[in-house]
């Protein structure tokens, strides 16, 4: 029974990776909003009604691994050690993510120029991306004794969102080396956590 169990979760997510990379190439080939889902099933071989069963929509075929990524990251948060600074369980984070999703590069690639090419997406992104600057507000709440909704945490939380942002590659298909690409991250790092400790210099005693 278990065997059975576990061939069809295998082809499941067999289904469901054909959906992805079916989607994606459509998306990137003839645009995000000139596709149908009609012809993601076809190109994925799979009928209509069975797209339904894996996604809601278009969108969140592209937004795939976001509902993973933010529960991953939450519990990378709320899990770090005593004494571990939650600047500090980022970076572990996304070295720990950018190890694990190697085999995951060329999607991220089409991913990254379907987003540009549609403004509905990328309004879509930055709703994402306000959910992971609420984890890592509230991390950084708890870092600097503050609450949430203070205007500290969410200072950083938007600074570092936005530090990352700009240490992404002008060419998502040509990233930079890895050595490299860990030192642009500890340069940004040291830049968040120097401002981080500026504010708490600035605290009342």
């Amino acid at each position: 029974m278990a065997e059975a169990g576990g061939l069809r979760e295998r082809k499941k997510q067999q289904t469901r990776d054909a959906i992805i990379d079916a989607a994606l190439d459509l998306f990137a080939r003839q645009g995000f909003e000139a596709t149908t889902i009609a012809q993601i099933a076809e190109a994925a071989d799979i009928a209509p009604r069975t797209f339904f069963g894996y996604f809601p929509s278009k969108e969140d075929v592209v937004f795939y691994d976001v509902a993973a990524s933010l529960e991953s990251f939450a519990s990378a948060v709320r899990d770090r050690g005593e004494g571990v600074s939650t600047l500090a369980a980022l970076r572990a984070w996304i070295l720990d993510e950018g190890h694990h999703e190697r085999d995951a590069a060329d999607r991220d690639v089409c991913r990254d120029r379907v987003l540009a090419d549609s403004p509905s997406l990328r309004a879509r992104e930055a709703d994402v991306m306000r959910q992971f600057e609420e984890v890592l507000a509230e991390g950084i709440a708890e870092d600097l004794g503050d609450t949430p909704d203070g205007l500290r945490p969410r200072m950083v939380a938007a600074a570092a969102s936005a530090a990352l942002d700009a240490m992404k590659p002008a060419d998502p298909a040509d990233p930079l080396p890895t050595d490299e690409a860990v030192a642009v991250l500890d340069e940004g790092f040291a830049f968040l956590e120097s401002g981080l400790a500026a504010l708490r210099r600035g605290s009342p005693a």
